[in-house]
């Protein structure tokens, strides 16, 4: 893999006009196809095959017209008025007689018809039935009902739309674009570079904007929910910078140590390329697993999110180098422009500069204390999960929109003035012989009426063949209420009983009882996705860091952000907790599908900053430093990044938490909490606590597993020592002066790729030893001598002999000099500082 994206990124270099160009095309005619072929979006939620859809779609076949779409129009006089006051009678009739003609409208029933008045004689509604389904209603038809309504709100009259009379697409608004901002003030100040910034999020938005042109594309073949194209920008934005930012940070270190732009550029896309590669498709997977739940709408919600990853992570290896070869030095700040350029005109472009990365004051009190930080970590977690225990699912509905918006206003009027169970009935199905239909209803509405909820049960049509009727139950709760739920599984439960009594098959649907249908599908399908997310994790880790205590850790540590998550959206949405500060007006249930789409695109999001800070660590362990100097070394060294790109996803999602839609707010927000908590609390902070705790613990892996395991090189090391064996090729004259080494000239060894001397291949992992800038004597040096010591053992030897200083040499570049001796660590030389 790596080989194989350096010489992609080596291609982008070279032909750089022609990938820009590529993309360029895509654009345009990804985004032609979807100007020409875009669809519509189904804002309602559905399983085939729950016993509420299945009545439903017997429904449809029954009686069309009482399974029709329905919207209603709610009319509402002033304080100390009726809606019979001539004025408000005309401005009704106006209205009912404006909307019946409109396409794709049934028909209107005015409230004095349909005895649709309450008893206050203030508030009554028109029913209007749609001869399509929600999702095919003309975006036409419900703004010149809009626009009907406005009309007519005259005298004080109000009149407000809710169901499907009006349009039912989540928005986003305005504070989604404080995200980006927040996000490229933070690559600003990560890369002290307007170029390597503007790159970054211009390169994002790109993938973002064909990944969404494509979303839209195929919504005019496949049925798609409206949630799917704003999911889908929120991950597209957060992946599509963090990709971005971890290859031009690679490439920039490779710049200030003197490498060539364009091999630096190859190689960055062979290591860190890989690296993204990984991680996304580690997103791609835990996106594309929701297929196996079974439920349609999470499926192409998905997929849908998953093809706007996978362009982020192509636009990563193709475009990115395209546009660094174009950028030149210009990625650097202007001040490392000069020092890089004079590195390279120094030297192969292959030095690898002493200074370790300097630990910062957290690592350092992490590795200090690390009982106390897991004990602490875990515990405030732990707290703030705790909510959990009492999470509540449901499916939206107009109670929990945007006080301001109209179909909240309606949904208010009618459950304020009816009661609240009046904007959630239940429908049920009444099977029977014509003779017998209507005692059936009859006998019918009576058992459920006596039902411990109480609800109102009142027999309606009947098919045209007499032998299927309807019975309209109106519950005493709203539609998201527990108790409506219990009333749905109280029918059911007493159907036997019922069908005894009167001879009829009965069933439950309506949009209530379909949602409570799905909401409980989603939950039970929850625990399933919850085992294959943490199973894939321990198998992908498991590969990657060839250790069984590092996965175990990294999938218990997701399990710890996930219950973050769920608490704390718990804790704001469904119980109103600082909702001023969120916006969140109406606490209500969370969304269904929340909480299983947020495990599948967490999972995918955690182990991106698992990689890139463990895989650190295990190098500079696999490399010689003892365990707890390479948890903080591994830890420095991704450290700035990783809390760079945390940063910003974090901004990114929260940019949505303000959304007028409560489902987009409130998914902005778990995804918000999750990256945050698992980046900082679980990633940067409990991580490293554990492996300092565990030791050389951390790292075992029985020999007979490492066997069979294959062997998965995310970091290019690989690549890079066939790069570096490929230089030590070339020979270096004993004593000659190795230009543009870090330490030349003030008697520190240093090391640097190539072959160790006299021509002869006697290089530690191609590189060779050099004190004061020139390679020492090395006669005789070659092979392995009696003892069967390597020629990296005689290098060693050899050097300590001439300058009389300690010395030691890592196969990863690192060396130093003091007065240490140094130490054997698995047949390598390192350092003991």
């Amino acid at each position: 893999m790596a080989t194989l994206l350096y010489r992609l990124g080596a291609f982008a270099v070279r032909r750089r006009w022609l990938v820009l160009l590529a993309w360029v095309v895509v654009l345009a005619v990804v985004g032609g196809g979807a100007l020409a072929f875009k669809g519509t979006f189904n804002s309602s939620f559905s399983i085939p095959g729950t016993e509420a859809q299945q009545a439903q779609d017997q429904l449809r076949t029954e009686i069309p017209a009482a399974s029709g779409t329905a919207g209603r129009i709610v009319f509402a006089a002033p304080q100390g008025h009726t809606l019979a006051e001539a004025p408000y009678q005309a401005a009704i009739g106006q209205v009912v007689a404006e909307v019946k003609p409109l396409p794709s409208v049934l028909a209107v029933v005015d409230p004095q018809t349909g005895r649709t008045i309450a008893p206050n004689g203030r508030v009554a509604y028109a029913q209007v039935t749609f001869s399509t389904t929600l999702d095919q209603i003309p975006v036409a038809t419900q703004d010149r009902i809009a626009d009907i309504a406005a009309a007519h709100r005259t005298d004080g009259l109000e009149i407000e739309l809710g169901g499907g009379a009006v349009k039912q697409t989540p928005s986003i608004g305005s504070t989604e674009g404080l995200g980006v901002v927040v996000a490229l003030v933070v690559l600003l100040v990560t890369f002290a570079s307007v170029v390597a910034a503007g790159m970054t999020m211009l390169t994002a938005l790109i993938g973002v904007a064909v990944g969404i042109s494509g979303i839209l594309w195929v919504s005019g073949a496949v049925q798609m929910s409206s949630t799917a194209p704003i999911l889908a920008l929120m991950l597209g934005l957060a992946v599509g910078i963090d990709y971005s930012l971890f290859l031009v940070s690679r490439h920039r270190n490779q710049l200030r140590s003197g490498m060539p732009v364009a091999e630096s550029i190859a190689r960055a896309t062979g290591t860190a390329g890989s690296a993204v590669v990984f991680a996304g498709l580690t997103v791609l997977i835990a996106l594309a697993g929701l297929s196996v739940v079974g439920i349609p709408f999470l499926t192409i919600m998905g997929l849908a999110a998953a093809g706007t990853v996978a362009v982020a992570v192509l636009i990563a290896v193709t475009l990115v180098p395209a546009l660094l070869a174009f950028a030149g030095d210009r990625v650097l700040r202007r001040r490392h422009r000069a020092a890089a350029v004079a590195a390279r005109a120094g030297g192969s472009g292959e030095v690898v500069g002493l200074a370790a990365v300097r630990p910062n004051r957290w690592i350092r009190f992490v590795t200090r204390f690390p009982v106390l930080v897991v004990v602490g970590v875990i515990a405030v977690m732990g707290v703030v999960a705790i909510p959990t225990t009492k999470l509540h699912l449901a499916l939206p509905d107009d109670g929990s929109a945007s006080p301001d918006s109209t179909k909240r206003k309606a949904y208010d009027l009618l459950a304020g003035s009816f009661g609240p169970g009046f904007n959630g009935p239940l429908v049920v199905s009444v099977r029977a012989q014509p003779q017998d239909i209507q005692r059936a209803m009859q006998g019918v509405a009576a058992a459920v009426g006596k039902l411990p909820e109480q609800p109102l049960a009142v027999p309606q049509a009947v098919s045209k063949d007499g032998t299927f009727g309807v019975v309209a139950v109106i519950p005493k709760t709203g539609p998201s209420d527990v108790r409506t739920e219990d009333l749905v599984h109280d029918i059911r439960a007493a159907a036997p009983q019922i069908q005894s009594a009167t001879g009829a098959t009965i069933a439950v649907t309506g949009q209530t009882a379909v949602a409570i249908d799905v909401s409980a599908k989603l939950a039970s399908a929850l625990p399933v996705y919850l085992v294959i997310v943490v199973g894939l994790a321990l198998i992908l880790l498991l590969l990657v860091f060839r250790s069984i205590v590092v996965p175990v850790k990294a999938a218990l540590g997701f399990l710890l952000s996930v219950g973050v998550s769920f608490g704390a959206v718990v804790a704001v949405y469904q119980w109103g907790w600082l909702g001023g500060l969120f916006g969140v007006d109406s606490p209500a249930p969370i969304i269904s599908f929340l909480p299983i789409l947020l495990i599948g695109v967490l999972f995918g999001l955690a182990m991106d900053y698992q990689v890139f800070l463990v895989s650190g660590m295990r190098e500079a362990f696999v490399h010689g430093e003892a365990p707890r100097s390479a948890v903080t070394h591994g830890f420095s060294s991704a450290s700035r990044v990783v809390t760079a790109a945390a940063i910003i996803m974090t901004s990114v999602f929260a940019g949505f938490i303000l959304a007028p839609d409560t489902i987009i707010a409130s998914i902005g927000f778990a995804l918000g909490i999750g990256v945050l908590a698992d980046a900082f609390l679980v990633r940067m902070t409990l991580v490293p606590a554990v492996m300092t705790l565990l030791g050389r613990a951390a790292w075992y892996i029985p020999r007979w597993l490492d066997g069979v395991l294959p062997s998965v090189d995310i970091e290019g090391e690989r690549l890079l020592h066939r790069l570096r064996a490929e230089r030590a090729e070339e020979p270096v004259p004993a004593g000659a002066p190795v230009p543009a080494l870090a330490g030349a000239g003030d008697g520190r060894p240093t090391v640097v790729d190539g072959s160790a001397a006299d021509g002869r291949d006697g290089a530690v992992d191609g590189r060779a030893v050099a004190v004061d800038g020139h390679l020492p004597s090395l006669d005789g040096v070659h092979g392995t001598d009696g003892d069967g010591r390597s020629a990296a053992d005689l290098i060693v030897d050899r050097v300590l002999a001439e300058r009389g200083r300690a010395l030691a040499v890592r196969p990863d570049g690192g060396s130093s000099a003091g007065g240490a001796e140094p130490a054997q660590s698995g047949g390598r030389h390192r350092l003991q500082d």
